[in-house]
Formats: C-alpha cells, structure tokens, sequence
C-alpha cells in the first residue's frame, strides 16, 4: 500500500487529486484528515480555480470508507477531519466547483464522494452502490443528498437493497454528466475542468453559493435571496469590476480579463 494515500498536483488553475490506496482506494481516517487539508488549502487559494478528483487505476474509483471487519470502530462518529469524510461532505463556504472523473467502480463512500462533486464523468465500465443496508448499516451522507439528484423512489431503493447502478443508468438518472471511454476519461475531465476555471471566478462563486445556500429554501425566499443580493458571493460580484469587463469584452468582442475582483 502506497505511504502517501493522495496525490496532487496543479494544472493552471487546476487542483488535480487522485486517491491512490491499492487495491480499492478505500479511504481511511487518516486519507479522509488528508483530503480534508488539500480541499480546505483548494478553497482558500486563490490560485485554484477548479479541482479534479480521481482514483488511481482503472478499476476502483474508491470502496469507500475503510472500518475494522467486525464493525467495532464505529460506535463512535470517526475523526474524518475538516469537511468530514472525504473532506467534501462537509466543508463550509466551498465556492469553486469540483469534478469527479470516475474510473471504476465507486461503492459506500466512494459514491458518495461522487455525489458531493458538481460535474461528474464516467468512464464506460463505472458502476455505484450503496451497500451499508447489507452490512447492517446506513449510507448517511448519500441518505441527504441522493434523493436531492434523483427520484425519490429510486434513490430509496437504491440504498434499502443495495443493488449496483451502471454508468447508463446512473447517467439517465441524472447524477453522471458524461460517459466517456476509459482511455479518455482523464482528457475530457481535464478539458471540462479548464473551460470551468477560464469562466468568470467571481461568477462560478456566486453560482456555488446560491446553489448551496438556497437548496433548503422555499422558491420565493431563496429567488428573494439571490436577487436581492443577501448573499456575499452574489453581492461581491455584481459590485465587482469583472462584470463590467464582461460586459466590456462582448461589446469589443474580444476575451474578457477576468481579475476576479
């Protein structure tokens, strides 16, 4: 098993993460601390724009969270750090986008690291499962945010019998972007992830924060929210300079400058 459970390194303003755990990228306490620091150093870096997360090989995206065989290690919530598990879950104030490129099989945990991502390519072999109710057990962040990305009935059975999901059916139902052949699984997510970080930063924040902050709202209050600009990232950009050189740039027909203030 490697000594360094993650990888990262940077592509412009690309954060890219691969979860390097052989055999099944299965993540630990510790790899959960870890992700939790590179995704807390992604969020308050302004040179990072987009991050990408991956799993190392062609088979397994991740199994998930690693516990003890007989199940002893969880009586108590773990120590999963910053952002709770995978560092994603949980981790406040998040307002850039992170792509998941799904290389294999993403099963427990490993699916649900997928679903706190906001852009998601497969490749043609990925398969999902949520197979805690087997092992007497629940699937606790996919059991808020699952029946939030697809039909409630199928997100209920999908976690109440723990039946595998393909790339097309989990494509139909709306928690896959785009299938892809596994040999150009990292291209294209690289290709998606650089149109996102040349996008307007102070814009793809705002659209984050609206998203995230309204999502437990009632319609009016959360379209009250937005257009009133009571949100911090919404207001920050239209009082920014970057909405003027966006406007600026269309009328010159040129590439705006965005300079993120």
């Amino acid at each position: 098993m490697s000594d360094v459970p993650i990888k990262i390194s940077r592509r412009g303003a690309v954060l890219e993460v691969v979860l390097d755990r052989p055999k099944a990228n299965a993540i630990d306490s510790r790899t959960s601390r870890m992700l939790g620091e590179v995704f807390l150093a992604f969020r308050d870096d302004p040179a990072f724009r987009v991050a990408l997360i991956t799993g190392a090989g062609d088979q397994f995206f991740s199994a998930g969270r690693e516990t003890a065989a007989d199940g002893s290690d969880l009586h108590v919530p773990p120590d999963d750090g910053v952002g709770g598990f995978g560092g994603l879950q949980e981790l406040a104030g998040l307002n850039k986008p992170v792509v998941a490129a799904v290389n294999g099989i993403a099963i427990g945990g490993g699916m649900e690291m997928v679903l706190a991502c906001d852009i998601v390519l497969v490749a043609e072999h990925a398969r999902f499962a949520l197979p805690e109710i087997k092992l007497g057990g629940m699937p606790e962040a996919a059991a808020v945010r699952l029946p939030r990305r697809m039909p409630h009935a199928v997100a209920m059975e999908m976690m109440l019998t723990g039946r595998w999901m393909d790339a097309r059916e989990a494509m139909r139902w709306g928690i896959v972007n785009e299938i892809v052949a596994p040999k150009d699984l990292m291209t294209r997510a690289r290709e998606v992830s650089s149109i996102v970080a040349e996008s307007a930063p102070l814009a793809v924040e705002a659209i984050k924060e609206a998203v995230r902050e309204t999502e437990a709202l009632a319609l009016q209050d959360g379209l009250s929210r937005v257009s009133k600009r009571r949100l911090p990232a919404v207001a920050r950009l239209y009082a920014s300079d970057d909405i003027k050189e966006g406007r600026r740039a269309a009328a010159q027909k040129r590439k705006p400058d965005w300079r993120g203030r």
